[in-house]
């Protein structure tokens, strides 16, 4: 009776693969050490030392969109109004039926007034953005490990691995990524990863007048994100996915998706 071949682990395949096929020897690269070519050109940043998150306070966003207006800047995201590594929705909740959600240009210009005959109980602003996740569905079903998750508790793109087969982006349950238009790669945010790797804070962090973003380490007591974790009730998005995500609201109650 002839037995079958006992299976390899994935990384283990890949980086056999990379020896025989040239274009998965990036990859394979980042695989094995959790790093990426920005990390690995700072000699004296460690990913190992780091776990970052993220956590947005509902409450404090007024709508400005200047979040998502500097991380197109910074990152050379497409002006095209359909591509965002991170963008702001407006929910407005009527007296009676369900919330209505918007978000023209991811509220870079600004949002229309609310004009409504029906009376409105409440609206607010919700950033949105990659979650980051510890059970990222974007890295399972990657068929070449060009998603991967660093060290660093970051999920990234490596661009030179990438095939464009968009199975990342349909996997998403967060509808954070999208496909470039001219380098045919899937993108997303990146946490600014060649700015939080020089000690820099993302760009969307930076900028906010209000302070709805802070951005941080888990495990790391000293940090703005273990505070805010510690002095405020959060949540995360569809916390029922087990995604794990690692971005986390504060004011997010069920209207939010």
């Amino acid at each position: 009776m002839k037995q079958d071949k006992p299976c390899i682990p994935r990384r283990e395949f890949l980086q056999t693969s990379a020896k025989k096929i040239p274009g998965l020897v990036v990859a394979a690269a980042a695989l094995s050490t959790g790093k990426t070519l920005l990390a690995e050109e700072n000699s004296e940043y460690n990913p190992e030392d780091h776990n970052y998150a993220m956590g947005v306070d509902i409450h404090k966003c007024i709508g400005c969109g200047r979040c998502a207006d500097a991380c197109k800047k910074e990152n050379k995201v497409p002006l095209e109004p359909e591509f965002f590594r991170t963008w702001v929705e407006r929910y407005v909740i009527p007296v009676e039926g369900e919330a209505r959600v918007d978000s023209p240009n991811g509220g870079i210009d600004g949002f229309p007034e609310i004009k409504e005959k029906d009376e409105i109980l409440r609206s607010f602003f919700v950033p949105k953005l990659c979650n980051h996740c510890d059970n990222a569905p974007c890295v399972q079903v990657c068929p070449v490990g060009a998603t991967f998750k660093s060290r660093d508790g970051v999920v990234l793109v490596d661009e030179s691995y990438c095939v464009g087969c968009r199975y990342c982006i349909q996997a998403c349950p967060y509808g954070a990524r999208y496909l470039h238009p001219t380098k045919h790669v899937a993108d997303k945010c990146t946490f600014c990863y060649h700015r939080i790797t020089k000690g820099m804070l993302p760009a969307c962090v930076e900028v906010c007048p209000t302070h709805t973003r802070v951005f941080g380490e888990e495990g790391h007591r000293s940090s703005p994100l273990m505070r805010f974790l510690r002095f405020k009730d959060v949540n995360v998005l569809k916390a029922g996915l087990n995604t794990k995500p690692k971005v986390y609201y504060a004011g997010a109650n069920g209207e939010v998706r």
